[in-house]
């Protein structure tokens, strides 16, 4: 029997019919890779706020990990998101953590939100998140340098939100922490301050369509509108060449328009001494119940071989690189 280890975290979800302990994931032991758990196994999977894509995708997976009969069982939790989502995968709180590429970056390069290299790898490159600036209308705002001694939600505490919406407001002229009304909230409560008229505007990084921009965009459509945030993207890529320019077509939220925007990629991390067989096992569900996947969120349908490798400065667990080989990614 495995040493338990807690899978508590913010917002945690209990496991459906399990009480007591549970059989913690196993470190890896070196050795071949058969990609095959063979005891009982129970793992958490570090998500992020309940109305965005990461909690859905995450939940998903949870339910597809279960649904292959195998050993192993996984539990999906409430979280802040990417910087808060590695940390306490490092504290071996998770064995599973979704988390934007920038943050993913500067936790095994130690640096920003991270005082030291972080012993993180990958298990794939999975979809892409859309920073979705919006603002209200009424609060005159045309730029995010136009956001000065505004009301801004900035993200949940820890979160990749967090990370970029600190840049982008330093890359527009302005001092995050003096020159706007940081609000630091998880998607519901803004999307609630947004409706309400108390927050003037916000800032969200996440999958198309992400839930809670979906009911603001369709309860106060006429009251908000997206910011293009494209001329603060070479600002950006001086911090880290990871971001890109992207769309949010408009059939996502039925805007008037396209919006253009900056994109970063996502990975799945897990620490990087977990068992290279469990990462073999998580990484092949993660691709043969893609379809799955999508169906709890359009986002997932960006799940591909053709670009999971791609996790780069963060390198791949050996585990999962067995199982993209067996797969026949490139």
């Amino acid at each position: 029997m495995r040493k338990a280890v807690a899978l508590a975290a913010v917002g945690a979800l209990a496991l459906a019919g399990c009480g007591g302990k549970q059989d913690a994931a196993e470190t890896d032991a070196g050795g071949a890779i058969t990609c095959a758990v063979a005891d009982d196994t129970r793992i958490g999977i570090a998500t992020g706020n309940a109305t965005g894509v990461y909690f859905a995708l995450g939940n998903a997976y949870a339910e597809q990990i279960a649904a292959t009969g195998g050993k192993v069982r996984a539990t999906a939790s409430e979280t802040g998101a990417s910087v808060q989502n590695i940390q306490q995968l490092v504290a071996g709180e998770f064995d599973v953590a979704f988390s934007l590429a920038d943050s993913a970056a500067d936790a095994v390069n130690g640096t920003n939100s991270f005082t030291a290299k972080q012993p993180v790898q990958a298990l794939a490159r999975i979809h892409t998140n859309y920073t979705q600036v919006i603002v209200r209308k009424a609060a005159g705002i045309t730029d995010v340098a136009g956001m000065k001694g505004k009301r801004v939600s900035t993200g949940s505490p820890k979160s990749g939100t967090e990370v970029i919406a600190n840049r982008l407001l330093t890359a527009a002229g302005l001092d995050p922490a003096k020159d706007v009304q940081a609000q630091r909230l998880d998607l519901t409560k803004t999307v609630d301050g947004m409706k309400d008229g108390s927050i003037d505007a916000l800032f969200w990084s996440g999958g198309l369509p992400t839930p809670g921009i979906t009911d603001l965009l369709t309860t106060s459509g006429g009251q908000v509108q997206f910011l293009d945030i494209t001329p603060l993207l070479a600002d950006l890529r001086k911090i880290n060449p990871v971001y890109e320019q992207g769309t949010i077509p408009a059939a996502t939220y039925k805007t008037p328009a396209d919006v253009k925007t900056i994109v970063v990629p996502n990975l799945l991390l897990v620490r990087q001494n977990l068992d290279a067989d469990l990462a073999c096992v998580l990484t092949k569900t993660l691709f043969e119940k893609q379809p799955q996947l999508a169906q709890a969120n359009a986002a997932a349908k960006e799940i591909s071989l053709d670009k999971a490798r791609r996790t780069e400065p963060v390198s791949l667990h050996r585990g999962a690189a067995k199982a993209l080989d067996d797969l026949g990614a490139p």
